[in-house]
């Protein structure tokens, strides 16, 4: 790891050079709404590296909401069929992106690409993305990341990782292309003392959070161990359940989630023509477990509600993906109209634990 310094007025200029050769993405905020949201950048001056944790998770990114994955033809004449893999795939560079994303996309790594079989899709898509993140110098107020290990900082899986020291960023490599492209700026060299003040930020961020993090305390390591062993009472689900309206809004906003559905299109524009899409899908949806033949293992939507926070706190997933699933950002909290985002989950778990 190489480490540079660079002023905070010039820090524009890496997405400035990022935008040469990439597609940018970063946090920007709506001007009508104040929202933050990740978005790809027109203007790169307006990706803010101050702005709040986005409501939507960057994944989209990497793994779009909707997407063609090849296209087939069959001509009926001929008795013979084309299918190609069909799939645009940009560079990109993702800038100013939180440790809890970055936690959640190391999570889509693993499930799509460190398994049996790897996905050459979202393979595609990595091959050619720039990271840069973005050390969380204070929590936010939904913000949990550290009790699911996955902030304030980044520790790997960057290309180049940001944290703002006062009126200079501490720059740090991660990666060789990212200390290619660092080499690249003519930046000051950063030493030992710079890395402890690095220190000094993170840890008082993380004394912060008792104060300012106060719409989420999910403090998770007895629930995971109850969720592991099947040691939830049945009546706690059938309370989780009775709250969801299986609108799978916890899934979209998740930066781990990868369920998806598949689907093939006909193309109107071309006789014999289709397209096979791929989306995004949730586990909340009845008809996301039920099987061809009409017959659902899962149609009770407590069963459903049992999956989907098994997946965020079983230590089987963690094997798989070698850290929890949740990755502590919050978002399932601010946008579940049933109260059941999972620092509320985690909590009517743990007062079963304690009568």
């Amino acid at each position: 790891m190489t480490m540079f310094l660079i002023k905070k007025s010039d820090v524009g200029k890496i997405a400035e050079e990022l935008a040469r050769d990439h597609q940018v993405y970063g946090p920007m905020i709506e001007k009508g709404s104040g929202q933050t949201f990740f978005d790809r950048a027109d203007d790169v001056s307006e990706i803010s590296l101050s702005a709040p944790i986005p409501s939507n998770p960057p994944k989209s990114v990497v793994f779009p909401q909707m997407e063609r994955v090849l296209a087939y033809e069959y001509d009926r004449p001929k008795n013979s069929v084309k299918i190609e893999p069909d799939y645009k795939v940009e560079p990109k560079a993702l800038v100013g992106l939180r440790p809890c994303d970055l936690a959640g996309m190391l999570c889509l790594d693993r499930f799509f690409m460190g398994q049996e079989f790897v996905d050459e899709v979202y393979l595609a898509h990595r091959k050619k993305m720039f990271i840069v993140t973005n050390t969380c110098v204070a929590p936010f107020k939904q913000c949990f990341c550290v009790c699911t290990d996955s902030g304030p900082a980044a520790s790997e899986g960057y290309d180049l990782n940001l944290t703002d020291l006062g009126d200079e960023f501490l720059v740090e490599t991660g990666s060789e292309k990212g200390a290619v492209f660092a080499a690249g700026l003519g930046l000051a060299a950063a030493d030992d003392s710079h890395l402890a003040r690095k220190k000094k930020i993170v840890d008082k961020s993380i004394s912060l959070f008792e104060d300012i993090a106060v719409d989420s305390k999910a403090w998770i390591s007895r629930v995971m161990n109850r969720v592991t062993t099947g040691f939830v009472k049945e009546e706690v689900w059938e309370y989780i359940g009775d709250q969801c309206f299986e609108c799978g809004a916890c899934s979209f906003v998740c930066p781990s989630c990868s369920c998806f559905n598949i689907a093939d299109v006909t193309n109107p524009e071309c006789e014999g023509c289709a397209d096979r899409l791929r989306s995004w899908d949730s586990c909340s949806y009845e008809g996301y477990s039920r099987m061809a033949g009409g017959h659902n293992p899962r149609k009770p939507v407590e069963d459903r509600r049992n999956k989907r926070f098994f997946c965020k706190l079983s230590y089987s997933q963690m094997k798989k993906y070698l850290r929890p699933g949740c990755v502590g950002c919050g978002r399932c909290a601010w946008v579940c109209p049933g109260d059941i985002g999972l620092p509320n989950v985690v909590t009517y778990v743990r007062r079963e634990i304690t009568r």
